[in-house]
């Protein structure tokens, strides 16, 4: 075999497991976003297992190389590519579906073990053990930049997936394209297993003609000892990769959150974290220290100083500094990391301590943070890290540690003005499905107002006089869709059903005989309606709660013939896209009376949800109405409702009629359905 067909055989090799690895990690994200009510935390989880599985590749990559021959390590990872078909289709087993009170980290997770455990633990020990072959060719010197290939793999997959595969094709048809992709890779990676197993039997340097003086020169490299790293640069391989995956998760949680609650923004960071990966590999004349520190020690403090000041949470502002920051800082954390670089005799073990400070710093932001943390300060507290881990890269420099202590001086100061902010609100809470702050507004006594924020998102308030403390405000009004679809129902004692708790708003509209039935996903919601607003203990109405996601506990239940059904979770980051489909509906309208409304809160700065609601009523043969309301009364938010009836009549009774906004369906949108939807296409 010619030496450039093995080249391509390894690359080949390298650059597949690396498309596919970073391919299943949205795939598999999308199949069970529903099962855990659309949160953004699901992707943070997500990204825990891969970081975790990627670990634990490396490091039994790491043992392979250390441990056994070449021949014997082709044939042990030949048997485990075999044995990984046993997990193809990877798609998710409906048993995994939580039942509403489970915890839903433990859970995800099994359910990722499950699902795609060993063939992406294969395709994650694919890079570091076949660059541990490459090492022991006559073109070993230039291994590193196999590393920059895997990572140019990674970022075209995750931008191939939202915008060529996800708008094409419906989740089974992914599930199915990618297991037969991965079985292509499996016979492809055989190859090179057998390749190696046939023409290494022993510990062979060179495997292959190659000219003389090449060859002469791998085999002096290989014969020389290579110097054993020193402890320090070993912490540094973890502490760098570390900070990265810290700052990647913190930022991603800080933009879809605080800046643009925009889904899939998610794409952005981690895009720019893969491409400093790239630059930092292929080469030294990317990362120009130079250049390239003094921009990011800038970006460091202007990032620390926007966490507490408009011009973080403004997107055109905050989105160029934090994503801007998060690259130049993530170029300075991976190029210190490729500067420090050992010899070949060590490079699974190099790459062994990257994936693990890489998991370290994964784990802590996105499994510890939101059970530690009261709001999204990792962020803040990660860029004082990073300031403080300069002080150990350049601790024999005067500059160097002084410039270090400065910044660390700097970004603490501006987190602890962050942290003094937050403590004015009335109370900070946080958990798997996001942090919640309450804050109090106003300054007469008629006009003091309680609000509940999720991130940037309003999720109700409250007038705090005893006087209009029931009086519904923000989406809710008399004027709006829902307060105008409650207002018309049937005279009798009604029964609504929402889908979304916030403050308990529409609770105000129960009359006595009426029920009111309240789906929420996450219990510190109800905890909070309780303690700091009082909507539903107010109410006249029969209050009945439902706790877990809305649409698999409507699935359980029998029929609850609801006058309205309010359908009030689209407003925030995380779209959840499975209450948007076709399905839904039906279930939905298994609830509903004959005579019953649905309605559909689909304001929404970044995405036109109205398109979505009237294209899923077309194609159930059912009528809907767009309802905007533009108020001028200062209490009263702008809402957008799409009011959603199997009968034309219920949407013609005078209280709606009068507020029916005139609306021309936009043509083209394809109905959404379980196996299919696409948020691009209804990007404003």
């Amino acid at each position: 075999m010619q030496p450039a067909a093995v080249k391509a055989l390894f690359a080949g090799t390298i650059f597949t497991s690396a498309f596919l690895l970073f391919l299943v990690q949205p795939l598999i994200a999308k199949q069970i976003l529903p099962w855990f009510g659309g949160s953004a935390a699901v992707w943070s989880v997500c990204m825990v297992f891969f970081q975790f599985a990627l670990l634990a590749g490396y490091a039994y990559a790491d043992w392979l190389a250390r441990r056994l021959a070449p021949r014997t390590q082709a044939w042990v990872h030949g048997a485990l590519l075999l044995a990984s078909l046993a997990f193809l289709p990877v798609l998710a087993d409906p048993w995994w579906k939580p039942a509403g009170t489970d915890e839903p980290m433990l859970r995800i997770l099994g359910l990722l073990v499950a699902t795609i455990g060993l063939p992406y633990f294969l395709l994650s020990t694919t890079g570091p053990l076949v660059q541990s072959w490459v090492t022991r060719t006559p073109w070993g010197a230039q291994v590193y930049r196999y590393f920059s290939l895997s990572n140019l793999a990674s970022l075209a997959a995750l931008l191939c997936y939202p915008v060529l595969i996800e708008p094409r094709s419906t989740v089974p048809q992914q599930a199915w394209a990618w297991s037969t992709a991965y079985g292509l890779f499996v016979l492809l990676c055989g190859a090179t297993t057998v390749y190696v197993a046939r023409c290494w039997p022993g510990m062979v340097v060179p495997m292959m003609a190659a000219p003389a003086a090449d060859a002469d020169a791998a085999a002096a490299a290989a014969a020389a000892p290579t110097p054993r790293p020193r402890r320090i640069d070993q912490f540094l391989w973890l502490l760098l990769p570390a900070l990265g995956t810290w700052l990647l998760l913190a930022v991603t949680n800080h933009v879809t959150q605080n800046v643009a609650p925009v889904p899939f923004l998610w794409v952005l960071p981690l895009s720019v974290y893969l491409l400093s990966f790239i630059l930092s590999f292929d080469g030294e004349r990317w990362y120009r220290r130079p250049f390239v520190l003094p921009l990011a020690a800038a970006m460091l403090l202007l990032g620390a100083y926007a966490l507490q000041d408009e011009i973080g949470s403004a997107w055109r502002t905050g989105l160029p500094i934090f994503v801007g920051g998060l690259f130049l800082l993530c170029l300075c954390l991976h190029g210190e990391t490729a500067r420090l670089r050992p010899g070949p005799a060590y490079l699974t073990r190099f790459y062994l301590m990257l994936s693990l400070g890489g998991a370290l710093g994964g784990a802590l932001v996105g499994l510890g943070a939101p059970y530690v943390l009261p709001a999204f300060y990792e962020l803040g507290i990660g860029l004082v890290l990073c300031a403080l881990a300069a002080i150990v890269v350049w601790r024999h420099r005067r500059l160097g540690v002084l410039a270090g202590l400065t910044l660390a001086a700097g970004c603490g100061w501006y987190l602890s003005e962050q942290v003094r902010d937050d403590a004015l609100a009335r109370r900070l809470d946080r958990n798997f499905y996001g942090a919640m702050m309450v804050h109090d507004a106003g300054t007469e006594e008629n006009d003091r107002v309680r609000r509940l924020h999720h991130g940037m998102t309003l999720h109700g308030e409250q007038y705090l006089s005893a006087a209009n403390r029931r009086w519904p405000g923000s989406y809710y009004s008399k004027t709006s869709g829902v307060g105008r679809a409650i207002d018309s129902a049937p005279a009798e004692p009604r029964r609504v059903g929402v889908i979304g708790l916030g403050a308990g708003t529409l609770a105000a509209y129960g009359r006595p005989g009426d029920v009111y039935r309240f789906y929420e996903i996450n219990q510190r919601v109800f905890d909070l309606a309780d303690s700091e607003f009082s909507y539903l203990r107010d109410s006249d109405a029969r209050i009945e709660r439902v706790l877990g996601d809305a649409r698999l506990a409507l699935e359980r239940e029998a029929p609850q013939r609801f006058d309205v059904l309010a359908v009030d979770a689209f407003s925030g980051d995380s779209v959840p896209a499975h209450l948007l489909t076709v399905e839904a509906l039906d279930i939905y309208l298994r609830h509903l009376k004959p005579d019953g409304v649905i309605a559909f809160h689909v304001s929404n700065r970044y995405l036109h949800l109205d398109t979505v609601v009237s294209a899923i009523a077309r194609a159930r043969g059912l009528h809907a109405v767009l309802m905007e309301d533009n108020p001028e009364a200062t209490d009263v938010e702008r809402s957008i409702w799409m009011l959603v009836a199997r009968d034309p009549q219920a949407l013609q009774r005078e209280t709606i009629r009068e507020g029916i906004t005139p609306y021309e369906p936009a043509n083209g949108i394809v109905p959404w359905t379980d196996d299919f939807n696409n948020l691009f296409s209804v990007l404003r």
